[in-house]
């Protein structure tokens, strides 16, 4: 795909429509995932789709990428010629042939090979003569400079930054000869600094009339990026409106159907510490430091926010403190006592509450009843079980009201887990972990993925176990949600935690350039 020369400013009001869904609907059981979705994507367009979780825009997705078959409604997109033709259902490969290309939030990249390797791999044969190589190194060369998207070809994957994956799997779609991009949460796991420049390089795509649907949370980036917005809720399209004077409290209402609440922080109370680590070393399988000299102290009533890019340390600071790791050398406290480091469920029992990272690989077990799920991590407990047998009764009717009082929507206590989305995953592991009020709240992006009612919801909870005495360790790439709820922000940069700072003292763009390695710019509180 050779890309024509950019028209920045260009007027789109004549544009032509490159992708037609009309009367998409899909059920699974008595689920209606969809419902009757008409929508158009045109020629240069950004094209924000919106929606809680649940609300449909994942399965819409799925049945445009050939993943699943819709039960009624055609997908038409434009052939080279421009004119629009149908899309054979059920079939990934039609849809890449059709010139459709999707970055998903998780990056599907093999680390041990080259950039070239990763984005060739699959379009060639596996018998390449140097010819073929050749013409691909030739392609790419020309897609980076008129794209804006630089990256090293001969660079191995594994030591590229996040920022320089993402680039990859867009050049990979591109590469393809994409007219079609979707980008999933596509900002997730960057910077602020990474994310204007994605945006940088959407606009000029966009310039150069490639149509990009851009799925997003985070509506001010939405408001930023796109040109027309499409709300989904319950499965239906409930607002579509041009993103030029719409606001975001507008479209969190489309969304979710009513007012979101704002998220209001009292002044901190500090009180004695509940979490200290003093030159805490934590090395890797391979002998290097996932955790470098690590000091930190967490009281009681405060939040400390761990900014940081993904794969600086999050994940060892997380598992120690979870108790899945013991430190090489160094302390570590929890209420003023040596913590029970190696053992979760000792570390549990010492008063520590778990949201971990992964909901879905580390928090439930898929094929466990709902009730059983929120059982996990007390199942010994005498309110749990007598003469060692489990009061599956007293355990239901536990389910039911936490259900009610997290507003976990979807099948009831006797349901597989798995049958519930993310979101609602999630607010069943927050009532799980708040429920028994622990001293440490460890929460781990904790919203991430959620729609802007979810993630209102998880923040006065939190906020409000802090108020009511917990200290909460909060680990999370979103800078929105750090500047939310943290009293205190420190950053972790290849092992090494920084000095916690007042809030107040820092703006985005200082921490942005601290989680790059870069030397903070502190703001002076007002």
């Amino acid at each position: 795909m050779t890309l024509p020369a950019e028209t920045p400013g260009a007027d789109r009001s004549g544009a032509w429509p490159v992708l037609r869904l009309r009367g998409i609907t899909k059920r699974f059981g008595d689920l209606l995932a969809n419902d009757g979705i008409d929508l158009d994507l045109l020629h240069g367009e950004v094209l924000a789709l919106l929606g809680e979780n649940g609300a449909g825009k994942t399965t819409l997705m799925s049945i445009l990428f050939g993943h699943y078959v819709a039960d009624a409604g055609t997908v038409e997109v434009a052939g080279l010629a421009g004119a629009l033709q149908p899309l054979r259902p059920g079939s990934p490969q039609a849809a890449l042939a059709a010139g459709i290309g999707m970055v998903h939030q998780h990056f599907a990249l093999a680390d041990n090979l080259s950039v070239f390797d990763n984005i060739v791999l699959g379009s060639q044969p596996l018998w390449r003569p140097a010819l073929r190589r050749r013409a691909a190194r030739a392609k790419l060369a020309a897609l980076i400079q008129a794209s804006g998207l630089a990256v090293p070809l001969d660079a191995m994957v594994s030591g590229l930054s996040v920022g320089e994956r993402q680039r990859v799997e867009i050049l990979k779609a591109l590469y393809r000869d994409a007219r079609i991009l979707i980008l999933d949460e596509p900002t997730a796991v960057l910077t602020p600094q990474e994310a204007d420049g994605l945006f940088t390089v959407l606009r000029r795509l966009a310039g150069q009339g490639l149509g990009i649907v851009f799925i997003s949370h985070k509506l001010a980036e939405v408001l930023a990026i796109s040109r027309r917005v499409v709300v989904l809720r319950a499965g239906r399209v409930v607002a579509e409106r041009p993103t030029a004077g719409a606001d975001r409290a507008a479209l969190a209402e489309a969304m979710i159907g009513r007012a979101v609440p704002e998220t209001r922080k009292r002044p901190a109370a500090p009180g004695a510490p509940v979490l200290a680590l003093d030159g805490v070393t934590l090395r890797g399988a391979d002998g290097r430091p996932r955790l470098d000299g690590v000091s930190l102290e967490l009281r009681g009533g405060e939040v400390i926010g761990i900014a940081g890019v993904s794969g600086n340390g999050q994940a060892a600071l997380a598992g120690l403190v979870s108790g899945l790791a013991r430190p090489d050398s160094g302390r570590v406290a929890l209420f003023d006592h040596p913590a029970p480091v190696g053992s979760p469920a000792a570390m549990v029992a010492a008063g520590v509450g778990r949201i971990p990272e992964d909901r879905h690989r580390d928090g439930v077990v898929g094929d466990m009843a709902v009730w059983e799920t929120l059982a996990l991590e007390d199942y010994r407990d005498r309110a749990a079980q007598r003469w060692g047998l489990m009061r599956r009764g007293a355990l239901r009717d536990r389910a039911r009201r936490l259900i009610g009082a997290y507003d976990v929507r979807g099948p009831g206590p006797e349901a597989r887990t798995r049958l519930l989305s993310g979101g609602n995953i999630q607010k069943l592991i927050l009532g799980r972990v708040l429920e028994r009020a622990p001293g440490l709240v460890l929460a781990c992006q904790p919203t991430r993925g959620l729609d802007v009612g979810a993630v209102a919801e998880i923040h006065g909870r939190l906020l409000a176990a802090r108020d009511r005495g917990a200290g909460v360790l909060l680990i999370t790439e979103d800078l929105d949600e750090i500047f939310a709820l943290s009293d205190r922000i420190a950053v972790i940069y290849r092992g090494r935690l920084t000095q916690p700072w007042p809030a107040e003292q820092l703006t985005i763009r200082a921490l942005g350039l601290m989680m790059a390695g870069q030397e903070p710019e502190l703001a002076h509180a007002s």
